[in-house]
C-alpha cells in the first residue's frame, strides 16, 4: 500500500488546516492537523488544496505544434500580418514540412480584407499558410495552397471542413516528437491540470494510448472520435468511458460533430444575417456544416455503438437545431461552445439533459467582434450566467490553442467578465466562483475520491481577478502521485 500525507493544508474558503491522507490513489482520510501520518509526509504550511482541474475542450496536437508557428495574433490588418511574417522569415522561423505556418490572425474587425495577392507579392518564393485564431479558416499564398492541395479564391482564405481536412492531412506529414507532447503535458500539470478532453481531429483512441506507453504520464485524457472514424471505433467495440490504456489514464470519449462555423470567421449559423451580408445569400447567416438529417443519423449511430455525443454549436440557430435533435432523440449530450443562444433556448439545456461546455476566455478575446457582428444580441452571447441560472450543467475549457491551456484563465474570465484594463462585459453573465471551479473539476475533496489534487499558494475565494488568473500552483497530484511539485 502506497501512502502520502499532505500535512497542514486548507480547503478552499479557509478554515482550520487539515491533513489529507492519500492511499493507493484515493483520498483515505481528512482529519485535523497533527494526527497520525502515513507514508511520506509533505508539510504544505497552510496552503490551499482542491480537486485537480480539467480542461473540457482541447485540440492537443494543435496546442503542441503552436510553438512551431509564427505568432500573428494581435495583428490589425493584412499589412501587419505580412510584417510579422517577414520578421519571422528574417529570424529563420521553423518550417513545418517546408511550409512557413503562422497562427492567430483574427480578421473580424479588420477594415481591409485578406487577399491572395498580398501574400503572393510579399512571399513569391515561400509557401505560407496562416491559421486563423479560431482554427476555422486558413489564409495562404498560392505556394502554400499548392502544398495543401487547396484552391482559394481572391481572398486567399479556405474555411470550415475543406480547410480543417486539409490542415489535418498536412499535420500528419509533420513529425512531432513524443518529447514535445510530454513537455506540453508537464506544463499543463504545472497549472494544476489533471485531465483534458481532446477534440483533435485525429485517431485519438489509437494515438493517446501510444503516447502514454511512450512516457506521457501527466494527464488523464478523454479521447474523442470524429465522424470519419466513428465506424472504426464502433467496430473495435469502443464505448464512451472504456479505458484505453494499461495505466488507466486514457478513456474513450465522445463523438465530436461540428454543426456550424465560428464567430471570427463569420460562419457561425445564426438566425440573423451578419452585418453587410445578403440575408438571402447562401452563407449570409453563417454555415450549416452538417444537415439536421445527418446530425440525427450520426447521433443515432453513435448511440447504437455506446458512444455519447458532443456537438459543436456556436450560432443561435445552430444551438436551436442541435437542441431540437437531442430533444427528438431523447438523448443527453454535450453542446460545445453555445456562444449565442436564443432566450427561449436556455431552459431547454436542462430539460434535455444537455451539458454546456463553454470557453470563458473566448468572451474576452471576442467581445469586440461580437459587439460588431452580433450587434443587439450580445446580452445572450457567451451567456454563462443565463445557462447556469437555467439549471444547465456547465463545463469550462480553453479550446487550446484558441486560448491558452490554463483553467485559471477560464475561471478568472468566467467570474469577472473582464481582462486587463477593460470594464466587465455584460457583468450579469458572470459565474459564481464555486460554480466556475466545480465546472473545471471532475472530483471533489472528499474521502473515497480519486487523489487528483491541486495545491495552490492562495485561497481562490480571496483572490482578485488577476491573482486568480495567475494562480501560483505549488503541487499537482494525479492518482496520488506528483505530476508537479514546487514545494
Amino acid at each position: 500500500m502506497s501512502a502520502l500525507t499532505l500535512r497542514s493544508v486548507r480547503p478552499y474558503g479557509g478554515g482550520e488546516p487539515v491533513d489529507v491522507v492519500v492511499c493507493d490513489g484515493v483520498i483515505a482520510s481528512i482529519h485535523p492537523r497533527g494526527g497520525d501520518s502515513e507514508g511520506e509526509t509533505l508539510d504544505l504550511d497552510g496552503r490551499f488544496v482542491g480537486p485537480g482541474l480539467w480542461d473540457a475542450h482541447v485540440h492537443f496536437t494543435q496546442w503542441v505544434i503552436s510553438s512551431r508557428r509564427v505568432d500573428v495574433g494581435g495583428t490589425a490588418s493584412p499589412g501587419e500580418v505580412v510584417d510579422a511574417v517577414r520578421r519571422a522569415v528574417r529570424a529563420g522561423a521553423p518550417r513545418t514540412d517546408g511550409v512557413l505556418v503562422g497562427y492567430g490572425y483574427r480578421d473580424g474587425l479588420w477594415t481591409e480584407p485578406t487577399s491572395l495577392r498580398i501574400l503572393d507579392e510579399a512571399f513569391p518564393d515561400d509557401p505560407v499558410v496562416l491559421v486563423s485564431g479560431d482554427l476555422h479558416a486558413g489564409w495562404m499564398n498560392s505556394r502554400g495552397a499548392d502544398r495543401l492541395g487547396l484552391r482559394p479564391g481572391a481572398s486567399g482564405v479556405v474555411a470550415e471542413f475543406e480547410w480543417i481536412a486539409a490542415l489535418q492531412r498536412f499535420q500528419q506529414a509533420a513529425s512531432i516528437p513524443i518529447t514535445a507532447y510530454a513537455e506540453v503535458a508537464d506544463a499543463a500539470a504545472r497549472r494544476g491540470i489533471v485531465g483534458i478532453v481532446d477534440y483533435e481531429n485525429v485517431p485519438n483512441f489509437r494515438e493517446w494510448p501510444e503516447r502514454v506507453a511512450a512516457g506521457v504520464h501527466s494527464l488523464r485524457v478523454d479521447a474523442s472520435v470524429w465522424p470519419d472514424r466513428l465506424e472504426e471505433a464502433i467496430v473495435a467495440g469502443l464505448r464512451t468511458g472504456d479505458p484505453l490504456d494499461a495505466e488507466g489514464l486514457v478513456t474513450m470519449g465522445r463523438l465530436k460533430v461540428v454543426s456550424d462555423g465560428s464567430l471570427n470567421t463569420r460562419t457561425a449559423w445564426c438566425w440573423d444575417p451578419y452585418p453587410g451580408a445578403d440575408p438571402h445569400a447562401e452563407h449570409g447567416c453563417g454555415v450549416q456544416s452538417v444537415s439536421v438529417a445527418e446530425l440525427r443519423r450520426l447521433l443515432v449511430r453513435a448511440g447504437e455503438g455506446g458512444i455519447l455525443p458532443a456537438v459543436h454549436a456556436i450560432g443561435d440557430r445552430a444551438n436551436t437545431e442541435v437542441i431540437e435533435v437531442f430533444e427528438e432523440l431523447g438523448m443527453p449530450g454535450i453542446v460545445e461552445h453555445a456562444q449565442l443562444v436564443r432566450d427561449d433556448d436556455f431552459a431547454r439545456f436542462r430539460a434535455a439533459g444537455l451539458i454546456a461546455s463553454v470557453q470563458p476566455e473566448h468572451a474576452m478575446d471576442d467581445r469586440d467582434i461580437a459587439d460588431l457582428h452580433w450587434a443587439g444580441r450580445t446580452a445572450r452571447a457567451f451567456a454563462f450566467g443565463s445557462l447556469h441560472r437555467s439549471g444547465a450543467q456547465l463545463r469550462l475549457g480553453s479550446d487550446a490553442p484558441v486560448a491558452p491551456l490554463d483553467p485559471w484563465h477560464a475561471v478568472a474570465a468566467a467570474t469577472s467578465r473582464s481582462r486587463g484594463d477593460r470594464e466587465a462585459w455584460h457583468p450579469e453573465q458572470r459565474l459564481p466562483l464555486d460554480v466556475a471551479l466545480a465546472a473545471s473539476c471532475r472530483t471533489t475533496l472528499a474521502v473515497g475520491q480519486p487523489a487528483d489534487l491541486v495545491v495552490v499558494d492562495a485561497d481562490p475565494s480571496a483572490c482578485d481577478r488577476d491573482v486568480l488568473r495567475g494562480m501560483p500552483v505549488a503541487a499537482t497530484l494525479l492518482g496520488g502521485r506528483f505530476t508537479h511539485r514546487a514545494v
